[in-house]
């Protein structure tokens, strides 16, 4: 790409990177809203999902950090707050709860342990070079960027409504606690990506920025792949759990020797 591209070219190949290669397409995830895994197969996946959970605080404190426009830092802080929630004495507003308290109901409603979730020791080595590999993303690049690479909120609506209507029609753990992370995200992703798309068609003037952007919002959505990949390869199909990794009572572990 050599030439400038308009406002809604750009934004074309922005949402046109989710109709090739968003995570709702992976075949894990066709399985898990389709109601075809066991119990502890969707136990490995909530998990494993806890990690990215957590570290998306950690990711946009980053990114805040380089962010020298203090409007800039007044809106991005939201994400923060949405994740981290506004503390124990605001626990019992509902609206003041984090998704990260709200993904630890799903946890709870599979029956993980709180301490074993929150431990991280259970999550598979992929899982957490994909996931490290984001926060490092988002801390050396450029703010543009970064920004860009949270745009996968664009495509976010979607799979939580395919994943609300799946968890409801098939998985008995499904009710109001174990779902509130997703039916919040209805409201915060649309709200979210708003302004970052407005960001991105703003500050991406010239073809190189226009290429940095649609490369990071790849880059974001072939690190959410490849999570699913690990899952796959781990808990469906060969189902070499790696040592160390979190086995479920339904299945037998994989033992490896010299």
């Amino acid at each position: 790409m050599t030439r400038v591209l308009s406002r809604e070219e750009l934004e074309g190949e922005l949402r046109a990177i989710g109709e090739r290669q968003y995570h709702d397409l992976h075949p894990f995830h066709k399985l898990l809203h389709g109601g075809k895994l066991k119990r502890g197969q969707v136990q490995a996946w909530a998990l494993n999902r806890f990690y990215y959970q957590v570290s998306i605080p950690k990711k946009d404190l980053a990114l805040m950090a380089r962010m020298d426009d203090p409007a800039l830092r007044r809106a991005w802080i939201q994400r923060v707050l949405d994740h981290d929630g506004f503390g124990e004495s605001a626990r019992r507003e509902e609206g003041k709860v984090g998704g990260i308290e709200r993904w630890l109901r799903l946890t709870d409603g599979l029956g993980l342990d709180r301490g074993y979730v929150t431990s991280l020791t259970g999550i598979l080595p992929a899982t957490r070079y994909a996931v490290d590999s984001y926060v490092n993303f988002v801390s050396s690049k450029s703010t543009l960027e970064a920004v860009a690479s949270s745009l996968t909120e664009l495509f976010a609506p979607a799979i939580h409504r395919e994943r609300i209507a799946g968890f409801e029609a098939y998985y008995a753990f499904a009710n109001d606690a174990t779902l509130s992370y997703f039916r919040k995200r209805l409201d915060e992703a649309p709200r979210d990506v708003e302004f970052g798309l407005q960001y991105v068609l703003d500050n991406a003037r010239t073809a190189e920025q226009q290429q940095q952007v649609i490369a990071a919002l790849r880059h974001k959505a072939e690190l959410l792949w490849a999570q699913l990949d690990a899952l796959h390869h781990a808990y469906v199909s060969p189902g070499l759990i790696p040592p160390g990794a979190f086995v479920p009572e339904d299945m037998e572990p994989t033992v490896y020797t010299r």
